[in-house]
């Protein structure tokens, strides 16, 4: 009688879902802008076999900086240039697109599926455990990932899988520390502490009572890590440690262009502009789902 009494008031101090989880969303605006954004560079991701004009890696001499259509000396053809080898630009922005999005998508999945395992288990645990795990988790945080990948492309050659390896073996900190953080708190609460009189195990809690507690932050994290790692991919990719030619990567078609900034500076220009507008998106995103899925940050 006393464990089924347990039981029945574990699972009512389960936390109840504030009312903006079951309808409130009605009433907020959806972020127009960064959805636009998101959802027409996903689709070209998507169908960039459709949607590209041209063969992204064929080359022409004869057109070689040809500028975009706006301009006197533009063409359809080409509607935003040609680089320095006469290859279309709007093409490879296309493919790069696929690029970027696949490796930070891939990324953030990776990094936060072992960070957030990390910080769940060092929170519920605590004491020896947390301690080890957190000094790891310092540890990684440290290590600069530009110079991580550096040493794997020097090692072993620049690759799409040593980029998105480079980056979630040092991202996956940030959200084990951020969970862990929250777990502690949620440990204080009633409802953990009648689980455990209940005789829930520690796997059952830590999967049906602590992570759905902490999937809301988890999910603003990996909105605005998404931009973090495209950043780091194009930053990686124009040190010449990221994606290797011939593979369209935005930030080595922003390295191939600086040479010719001031003659031909839709090279460099115009994937430095989808950068910015993904990135931008990707965070306006990330601070929407944050002031909506946070009661504390939701403005009433």
């Amino acid at each position: 009688m006393a464990a089924e009494h347990a039981r029945g008031a574990v699972a009512g101090s389960l936390p109840v879902l504030p009312a903006r989880s079951r309808g409130g969303w009605r009433g907020r605006r959806l972020p127009v802008f960064p959805l636009t954004i998101i959802a027409v560079f996903v689709l070209a991701a998507l169908f960039a076999n459709v949607l590209s004009p041209a063969d992204p890696g064929e080359q022409s001499l004869r057109q070689r900086f040809t500028p975009p259509v706006w301009d006197e000396r533009g063409t359809w053809k080409h509607v935003l240039g040609t680089d320095r080898l006469g290859r279309d630009l709007l093409s490879r922005i296309i493919w790069g697109a696929r690029v970027s999005l696949t490796a930070g998508v891939l990324t953030v999945l990776l990094a936060s599926a072992f960070g957030a395992g990390v910080g769940l288990v060092a929170g519920y645990h605590g004491g020896r455990v947390d301690s080890v795990l957190m000094r790891i988790t310092d540890a990684t945080m440290s290590f600069p990932v530009i110079l991580l990948a550096l040493i794997l492309a020097v090692t072993v050659g620049p690759s799409f899988v040593n980029v998105v390896v480079a980056i979630a073996v040092i991202l996956w900190a940030r959200y084990a520390r951020v969970i862990r953080g929250q777990v502690l708190t949620l440990m204080e609460l009633d409802f953990i502490t009648q689980a455990r009189i209940a005789g829930a195990s520690a796997r059952r809690i830590i999967l049906r009572h602590l992570f759905p507690n902490t999937l809301n932050t988890l999910v603003v994290l990996i909105t605005l890590q998404v931009g973090y790692v495209i950043i780091v991919e194009a930053s990686l990719s124009f040190l010449g440690a990221g994606i290797p030619p011939p593979t369209p990567a935005w930030g080595s078609m922003i390295a191939e262009g600086r040479d010719f900034v001031t003659s031909a500076w839709w090279v460099s220009f115009i994937p430095g502009l989808a950068i910015l507008l993904v990135v931008l998106a990707f965070n306006l995103l990330g601070d929407w789902l944050r002031d909506t899925l946070d009661p504390k940050l939701r403005q009433l």
